[in-house]
């Protein structure tokens, strides 16, 4: 089940935009049927360094060209990438088996997270005056510097949003960027490329490298100016300690257990109909599902009962339309994990209440979302991170104790708070160690407030996406301080014990005046 949209043309210009020998191939698979999607490239750790030199080389004329006329390309990709709405889904679904839907949510990501750098940019990346040292003596400015040539190394879950996402404010910053995207994934990431050197940007600035991550990404951090990372927090720590030993930045958004608290005074009907999507979005293959829901005693029961009934309501299937509500997990190796982990589940004495079962009738990789009660610490599903469609529902009895359960995990990405009354909701949601949290949300909220920084903490990474963050982690921070004269040392006739006393009271009267 190819989509149409998928043509040789466009095939072989998405090919060709890939640093390796064209002679040396893999080929892709087609989530809905597990046949073949298409044939690419496949780099080596060589072709890696070709990409880095490649894009080093064009990078510093990148930055000397006024922010204005960057941002006009981002401004062009932004329409041609609307434009392109049909083909962009088209092959998010075709390498990932995820509905309609959730692709179109995932196409919104690199449109606004464009909007959003082409209207702070200017603002945020401006020299800056700050206070010198001695006020009409001193001046200083602050300057923002382009890091060089940055690595992103993008997962398979979201391949079009955390590759073309990231890589838009590094290059507005005037950076340089090789992109590897995962190897399965790698189609949208390639559609991206294309519709920015269609915008005009300049030649040999976005390389793209693709093979698998063991042979090749290692070469992409040892190589790179600073890296960008979203996977599993066991590859980011290695990649957090490789870049370490070279004293190189990164950012990494890493796995998570993420926890929803249902509180005493919610609205039930909405928490249960929300909490479906923030469970089961993308078949839960997102860092930012959640898969431990905690329910006050009192409303457990109904709680329950509306919950599962509307898991019951969703429509498995896999298809080019936006008639599912839930597609295809992405790879044999994701359906194993999910099984294993249900499977262990039931074995040890948690009760299924929908789902868990495949469902190799629909494609060779659906799995049916899947609610789990009387889930212990002795179950695999309890501590470590699914990433599928499956939650575990737990009680608690006061506001202390659901706080205690849902920072029960080295993990700390994301959470969604369920009550009526919003300043509590939220003031709770405070207390979790998490980087977003969401007040009668699962995720989208705070993941589509672009304005924000969104990211981990603790397992679940380093550094932070959108917002400011988003943009100025791509910089170095530059001081220039200009000295009109002089004035820092003292004449030669001055003893330094006088001019120290000099000083001081000079310091002290700074103080007073505010003005230090």
């Amino acid at each position: 089940m190819t989509p149409p949209t998928l043509t040789p043309d466009l095939a072989e210009r998405l090919a060709a935009l890939v640093t390796g020998d064209p002679a040396t191939t893999y080929t892709t698979t087609a989530v809905f049927t597990g046949g073949d999607l298409a044939t690419l490239p496949r780099s080596t750790v060589a072709d890696v360094h070709t990409a880095y030199e490649r894009a080093a080389r064009a990078q510093p004329a990148w930055a000397d060209t006024p922010l204005a006329e960057r941002l006009a390309v981002f401004d062009r990709f932004h329409s041609l990438l609307l434009r392109e709405r049909d083909i962009v889904t088209d092959l998010i679904q075709a390498e990932t088996g995820k509905a309609r839907r959730d692709a179109f949510e995932e196409f919104c990501e690199p449109a606004l997270v464009t909007s959003y750098y082409l209207r702070v940019a200017p603002r945020l990346l401006r020299a800056r005056r700050r206070a010198g040292l001695l006020p009409g003596v001193i001046g200083a400015r602050e300057l923002r510097q382009p890091k060089g040539v940055v690595g992103i190394i993008a997962p398979w879950n979201y391949p079009l949003a955390l590759s073309i996402g990231d890589l838009i404010p590094a290059l507005i910053a005037g950076n340089a960027v090789v992109l590897k995207p995962d190897s399965q994934t790698p189609l949208s990431p390639l559609l991206g490329a294309d519709l920015l050197y269609r915008a005009g940007l300049p030649d040999d600035l976005l390389q793209v490298v693709l093979g698998d991550g063991p042979v090749i990404g290692g070469a992409v951090v040892d190589t790179c100016d600073y890296l960008g990372f979203t996977g599993s927090s066991a590859t980011g720590a290695l990649i957090a300690e490789r870049a370490g030993r070279r004293l190189v930045g990164c950012s990494l958004e890493l796995g998570g257990k993420n926890p929803m608290v249902v509180l005493d005074d919610a609205d039930l009907a909405h928490t249960a109909r929300t909490a479906v999507r923030a469970c089961f979005a993308n078949a839960g293959q997102l860092c930012l599902s959640l898969e431990r829901i905690y329910v006050h005693d009192s409303v457990l029961d109904r709680f329950t009962d509306a919950f599962v009934a509307e898991t019951g309501r969703l429509r498995l299937a896999a298809g080019y339309d936006y008639g599912a509500d839930m597609g295809s997990l992405t790879s044999q190796r994701a359906l194993k994990t999910v099984a294993e982990h249900v499977d262990d589940a039931r074995a040890k004495g948690a009760t299924v209440l929908a789902g868990g079962q495949a469902r190799p009738d629909l494609g060779p990789y659906f799995y049916e979302p899947t609610v789990l009660a009387g889930v212990t610490p002795d179950m695999r599903c309890h501590a470590e991170e699914t990433f599928g469609p499956v939650v575990s529902l737990y009680p608690f009895a006061d506001d202390d104790e659901a706080v205690a359960l849902a920072n029960q995990t080295p993990y700390g990405l994301n959470a969604g708070v369920f009550g009526r009354d919003r300043r509590r909701a939220a003031a709770l949601g405070a207390r979790l160690r998490v980087g977003t949290v969401n007040v009668n949300d699962g995720f989208t909220s705070a993941y589509g407030s672009t304005d924000a920084p969104m990211g981990g903490m603790g397992a679940s990474g380093l550094g932070r996406r959108h917002g400011a963050d988003g943009l100025l982690k791509y910089t170095e921070a530059q001081t220039i301080a200009t000295q009109r004269f002089g004035a820092l040392n003292p004449p030669r006739w001055l003893p330094y014990g006088l001019y120290a006393k000099v000083m001081t009271r000079s310091l002290r009267l700074l103080r007073r005046l505010r003005l230090r």
